[in-house]
């Protein structure tokens, strides 16, 4: 059967690699972002049929609405929703201003809200079920120098998923939280960083395999948390 699904913060990354591993494995998506212009490429890419390109404003919970509107109406109910949003200006305590840090708030804990409660409508009703998952990150489970805006509203989204998952798991929605830990492979990172060759880092298609794993986890095994690294990190010698 065809699922739904939905994306929350979609850029030429790990969450277009989500999005092409939803396509890949049948599914129709629902791409969120504030900016268009990726989005229509990438829908150009994937086709109409596959990819709905809906440009928002995540932390507007009536943007929220219309947009989830927008792929009910294209492609039905929502099975499955990625809270793959996050923002962070990389200040520490004494130059992050108080607006900069409420910002980075509303886009990673507030958003992922918004966009939850407007899913888990569908996923409740004639108890559908459906999956929600959650990307966290090494700032979720541990501060991070300089980052104190990102730092805080990971551990805070981590709280929603966990306090989602007691609620929503006994009525059939598998709620998840992806902790990736380690440097993500992407083209903004081999431009900014210049990584060494043997540096070990995440490749966004594998990690977006691990996100299709959790969607087709069965009922009497599922997992809340899962976490990634890279098998040649430090952490395992």
């Amino acid at each position: 059967m065809t699922k739904t699904a939905v994306v929350a913060g979609v850029g030429p990354g790990l969450g277009a690699a989500l999005v092409r591993k939803f396509v890949a494995q049948g599914c129709r998506v629902g791409m969120l972002a504030r900016s268009r212009d990726y989005l229509e490429e990438l829908q150009d890419e994937l086709g109409e049929e596959n990819a709905l390109a809906v440009p928002a404003d995540i932390t507007r919970d009536a943007a929220v609405a219309s947009a989830f509107a927008q792929v009910k109406d294209r492609f039905g109910p929502v099975d499955i929703l990625v809270n793959h949003a996050s923002l962070s200006n990389w200040k520490g305590l004494m130059e992050i201003t108080p607006a900069e840090f409420e910002r980075a708030w509303r886009v990673t804990v507030l958003g992922a809200l918004h966009c939850s409660r407007v899913a888990a409508t569908d996923m409740l009703t004639d108890d559908r079920g459906g999956t929600i998952l959650f990307s966290g990150a090494t700032s979720s489970i541990r501060g991070r120098q300089g980052a104190i805006d990102f730092s805080s509203a990971k551990f805070g989204l981590r709280g929603l998923a966990d306090s989602m998952a007691r609620e929503l798991w006994p009525l059939g929605v598998h709620v998840a939280h992806v902790l990736i830990d380690g440097i993500i492979d992407t083209a903004r990172v081999q431009e900014q960083m210049n990584p060494d060759p043997d540096e070990p880092m995440l490749k966004p298609d594998d990690i977006a395999a691990v996100y299709w794993s959790l969607v087709e986890q069965q009922r009497s095994a599922w997992s809340f948390e899962l976490e990634v690294r890279p098998s040649t990190e430090e952490f395992y010698s």
